[in-house]
């Protein structure tokens, strides 16, 4: 499986945006998929993931309630929806799948997309 997230930007506080992950291969609705971010000098974190069928959604408690995550199987494409964004939402954002749980370990990434939220 090919990732490529897209869909960043430059925003400010309180405002919103969708990243959109386009998948490549057949076997995309057999994974189960994730978001990740990273800031620099800092560890990649869990954002939200979500399972293969999009029965179930997982998300970091920091970020429950505004941050949304869906799939659509037939255009190969994962979402995530994010609102009320703060300036700590600042980072690189991946999108990665897993043939695992929802949970990880995840095997497949693709290169960041950069979302800046000014306050």
């Amino acid at each position: 499986v090919q990732l490529q997230a897209f869909g960043g930007g430059l925003v400010q506080a309180g405002g919103s945006l969708r990243l959109t992950c386009a998948a490549s291969g057949r076997t995309f609705s057999s994974y189960a998929m994730g978001w990740f971010r990273q800031v620099p000098g800092k560890e990649r974190e869990f954002v939200a993931a979500i399972s293969w069928s999009g029965g179930s959604t997982y998300q970091a408690s920091s970020v429950k309630g505004r941050f949304f995550i869906s799939r659509d199987n037939a255009k190969n494409t994962v979402y995530l929806q994010m609102n009320s964004l703060k300036p700590e939402d600042t980072a690189v954002y991946y999108c990665a799948g897993t043939a695992n749980h929802p949970y990880g370990p995840y095997d497949y990434w693709g290169p960041g997309t950069l979302v800046t939220v000014s306050s």
